[in-house]
């Protein structure tokens, strides 16, 4: 493995330290509050369950609910009802892989324990790997690497912290998304493609990333238009332009051909275990035998499409009803942040803006730190994830959704702790001189600062008392109440 520096070793130190917390959080939150009855995917159970399988049950049963149940039935089952193609293979797959290396243990646990324990493994591991390459793109982006451990520091505290344990993709998908941004500031294009393709086919809000190869190919393609040849380069930029796109593109592309296979080419049905299919009659769940579903006759026949508006009732403002009201109060405080983090750098940058960062102003000094110009790209890519998550999606999805899609929630976090704590501005002319632009990346911040924080919490600026509040409430509270089957998606 590679040298750790000092503030790449504390967020490693810290990011497991609160893997191993949450897990043990929601163990004991799940041992003492009876389960709400839900009405959510639960399909029964086919193998008889041991007295170890109970134990895992009762250490682990709290990372299984709500969409979690639908990525462990995949992963045991395949993909046997319609419904299940809403949940992109990457993560089953790693689940699958994971419950695999437990073979050995098949003679004291039954599948989903060992799928379980995979969940419990992988995920902690995801989300500790994701701290660090978080970090690691600060440094790259923001040249200030107080900043950038901050900021590190912060996601190991995520709002979404239950998602990034429990059986969800968000650790996983975090994890590409900034390992790819990181190789792409690196200039490692293939590389960069490579991973956020993967990313796509974890999770659907992949696709928005080739927004990120775009970019950077027309940034190329704008810095060399002078010196070479401008047929030339056209002919190379919508060259580069189309193989991104089909490149990143290509996950989602094969998961709705292989849906179609499935339900809308004739063949061999899957053998399915008979609970398996009264459950199906019992629930109304489409499964391949039977009648063609409508969206087999589209044009362009997508399944995820056809499921999201059918099953879960995604469109434009269909969420925008009375009733969801207490859903986009849940949602605010992170849609405030990235909102306040647009205007913040807009207002700054007024001109990096109007020229979507392809050209400064001679006059503006160089910002580092979340101000810098190199964050342009990242807060347009936020801001389109606020954007569509506010106005087609179900809102309350909003805060996993951005905090494991974009950097921005963490940088822009960073920066106004840094800029509105005194005590953070004390502890980084004790330890070192204050971040500049030709800072390196491996500047030492001795203690754990968001720590340093907390202990000294009534002495803190309201600034924040808030983001440290918002960001310990709902962890605990996810934690308290998804475990035991009570809303908080």
């Amino acid at each position: 493995m590679w040298p750790l520096k000092p503030s790449r070793k504390e967020v490693l130190r810290f990011a497991v330290s609160c893997r191993v917390l949450t897990l043990i959080l929601q163990a004991l939150f799940n041992a003492i509050i009876p389960d709400h009855q839900a009405e959510a995917f639960s399909p029964p159970r086919l193998a008889p369950s041991g007295s170890m399988d109970q134990l895992v049950e009762g250490l682990l049963g709290g990372l299984s609910r709500w969409d979690a149940e639908h990525f462990l039935f995949i992963a045991e089952h395949g993909y046997l009802y319609e419904h299940n193609f809403a949940f992109f293979p990457g993560f089953p797959l790693a689940l699958l892989v994971g419950s695999e290396l437990l073979r050995p243990l098949r003679g004291l646990l039954s599948q989903r324990s060992c799928l379980l324990i995979a969940v419990a493994l992988l995920n902690s591991l995801f989300s500790v790997l994701a701290a660090v390459t978080l970090h690691d793109l600060g440094c790259l982006v923001l040249h200030c690497p107080h900043q950038a451990f901050y900021a590190a520091l912060l996601f190991c505290l995520s709002p979404a912290n239950v998602f990034l344990t429990a059986g969800y993709s968000e650790a996983l998908f975090a994890f590409l998304t900034f390992s790819a941004m990181g190789q792409l500031e690196r200039g490692r294009g293939w590389t960069s493609g490579l991973l956020f393709a993967l990313a796509t086919g974890v999770r659907s809000n992949g696709l928005v990333s080739v927004g990120f190869l775009l970019y950077s190919q027309c940034r190329a393609f704008v810095s060399s238009f002078l010196v070479l040849s401008l047929v030339r380069q056209s002919f190379k930029l919508m060259a580069s332009l189309c193989l991104s796109v089909l490149t990143i593109s290509l996950p989602f592309a094969l998961f709705q051909y292989y849906a179609y296979t499935q339900f809308c080419l004739p063949g061999s049905p899957h053998s399915i275990p008979e609970p398996l299919v009264q459950l199906a009659m019992d629930k109304g769940y489409r499964i391949a035998e039977g009648n063609l579903p409508p969206w087999c006759s589209w044009d362009l026949p997508l399944i995820y499409s056809y499921i999201q508006d059918v099953y879960w009732n995604v469109g434009f403002l269909r969420y925008y009803e009375l009733r969801q009201v207490p859903n986009f109060l849940l949602a605010a405080p992170m849609a405030i942040l990235v909102a306040l983090a647009t205007w913040t750098y807009v207002t700054t940058h007024p001109w990096l803006c109007l020229t979507l960062g392809l050209q400064r102003s001679r006059d503006s000094k160089p910002h580092p730190g979340f101000l810098s110009p190199g964050v342009f790209v990242y807060l347009v890519h936020a801001a389109a994830l606020l954007l569509f998550g506010g106005l087609c999606m179900h809102v309350q999805v909003l805060t996993r959704f951005l905090s494991s899609s974009t950097p921005i929630v963490y940088w822009f976090a960073a920066h106004l702790l840094q800029d509105q704590e005194p005590l953070l501005r004390s502890l980084e002319t004790a330890s070192s001189k204050p971040c500049s632009e030709d800072s390196s990346p491996g500047q030492r911040v001795p203690r754990n600062s968001i720590m340093v924080l907390l202990y000294n919490w009534k002495t803190c600026s309201p600034v924040t008392q808030y983001i440290l509040g918002y960001f310990l409430t709902y962890w605990l509270l996810g934690l308290l109440l998804h475990c035991n089957f009570l809303p908080w998606t």
